[in-house]
């Protein structure tokens, strides 16, 4: 039967979601986007599909469409890294790219770093290639470089990790940005080892107060491999993403796409609609309206649960929340499920389990995103959160 098959060790290392999907339930969890700023496609869907018929209707090239690799290389030199197009590869959306860059850079057994807490949906894809995580702290500048560097000096030269892997602009979960200094350290500490860095920043465009730090490839063009994803700039549906890096290793990664390239149809849509000038508009949309729905998030909180602490993001889509010692959020998300809301416990953020710090317990967290649901029912999400919780204590 199936249900009996012997398991690969990779299907094997996975656990399954905690909770089906369930459209009845408030989304307080998941970074889907707002539907409520989608850009009408249908224009450059109908000059894909007429003008553009032969090229979007075949296979694709494995290093992308040509003029989509072309403006994402001009939209990184606006953002002042220096690149030509050469350096781009065009993947199936950021996580598509992580899996890549683990087939390119990691065996069974090897080391990673991560911060601890970390993106969710990348630690099971790179746990299935069986790495050893080295799980570091970090702090209201971003990773702990300090505790890193000490960290490393620890481990035996044959176990040097094979890559450092940081959402570096509003953090996902916990919403924080590095500090310069210590983007300026981790690229000092990483090219003395000969460590690269994947920098996965997709919400550096969402920046609502404040301003931008240099991104690390920006600092480092030579030892980062930047992958960002048009999820977060126009839809996520799309599934289209980028990895940014040399040549030589593009051309690797290339031929490690199983794929056959990824869809021209897609790829073809995004640079139409790109090359009208519509993703100017379409951020101011997205900032103002994820502002807005921050804003109402951090607001509801305060008033429903007064007890919680969080430090307010100046962008991006997460709330990363702080319950009183005293309660357990593996059972509260299980009571706010009950009640209708949907979030995310701490524990799904650390990739070994347990804490980098001994003074920040995983299960005292919920991450909150307020990317997907309006304001009026981020408040009633938060509300029925904040019933579950008073029924715990």
């Amino acid at each position: 039967m199936l249900s009996d098959l012997t398991l690969s060790r990779r299907a094997a290392r996975l656990s399954p979601p905690a909770h089906p999907i369930d459209t009845s339930k408030i989304s307080l969890d998941s970074g889907y986007a707002f539907p409520g700023i989608f850009p009408d496609l249908t224009d450059a869907a109908m000059r894909a599909l007429h003008d553009y018929r032969a090229e979007s209707l075949q296979y694709g090239t494995p290093f992308g469409l040509p003029e989509l690799r072309e403006w994402i290389a001009g939209y990184m030199r606006a953002d002042d890294v220096a690149v030509s197009s050469d350096d781009v590869l065009v993947v199936n959306g950021a996580k598509n790219g992580l899996e890549l860059m683990c087939r390119l850079l990691v065996d069974e057994g090897d080391a990673i770093v991560v911060t601890g807490p970390t993106y969710f949906s990348a630690i099971p894809i790179f746990r299935s290639f069986g790495v050893t995580f080295v799980e570091m702290p970090q702090d209201n500048e971003g990773l702990d470089v300090g505790a890193l560097e000490r960290r490393l000096a620890a481990l035996p030269k044959d176990a040097r990790p094979k890559f450092i892997y940081d959402v570096p602009d509003f953090h996902n979960p916990t919403g924080i940005t590095m500090s310069l200094r210590r983007r300026e350290a981790l690229i000092s500490l990483a090219a003395a080892g000969q460590i690269p860095i994947i920098e996965d920043s997709p919400y550096r465009a969402l920046r609502f107060d404040g301003n931008n730090e240099p991104s690390l490839k920006s600092l480092d063009p030579r030892n980062v491999f930047a992958v960002g994803t048009f999820s977060k700039l126009l839809a996520p549906g799309l599934r289209i993403g980028w990895i940014s890096g040399p040549p030589a290793m593009l051309a690797l990664l290339a031929r490690l796409k199983s794929d056959g390239g990824t869809c021209p149809l897609t790829q073809r849509i995004a640079f139409e609609f790109l090359a009208g000038g519509g993703l100017r508009p379409l951020l101011d949309r997205a900032r103002n309206a994820y502002r807005q729905h921050r804003d109402a998030m951090t607001a509801a909180v305060r008033r429903e649960i007064p007890e919680a602490t969080f430090s307010v993001p100046m962008g991006g889509y997460y709330l990363w929340v702080k319950f009183p010692e005293a309660i357990d959020t593996t059972a509260l998300v299980e009571r706010a499920w009950r009640n209708g809301v949907s979030v995310i416990a701490g524990p799904a953020f650390y990739a070994s389990g347990a804490s980098a710090a001994a003074d920040c317990a995983p299960n005292r967290f919920v991450r909150l995103a307020f990317s997907r649901s309006d304001a009026d029912e981020i408040e009633r999400g938060v509300r029925l959160l904040a019933a579950a919780y008073r029924s715990t204590t």
